[in-house]
């Protein structure tokens, strides 16, 4: 079973496109990570919005490592 991942962004990170960009750039770089298989929420601050793409990586490594133990 692959992972699955839900994505929990709230009206404090910005208007709807704006959450709906973040969302798509999170999925992409998740379907390069290793999630091991199960269900994930994730969320997000206003913050995100604002990170580069090296800087969501590097985020999403270290909860992928946190998850993994």
């Amino acid at each position: 079973m692959p992972p699955r991942v839900a994505y929990a962004l709230g009206r404090a990170v910005g208007p709807a496109v704006v959450r709906n960009r973040l969302r798509r750039r999170l999925r992409e770089l998740l379907t390069d990570s290793s999630l091991p298989p199960g269900l994930y929420l994730i969320g997000a601050q206003a913050a995100a919005v604002q990170r580069s793409t090296a800087e969501l990586v590097f985020d999403l490594d270290r909860l992928v490592a946190s998850v993994r133990g």
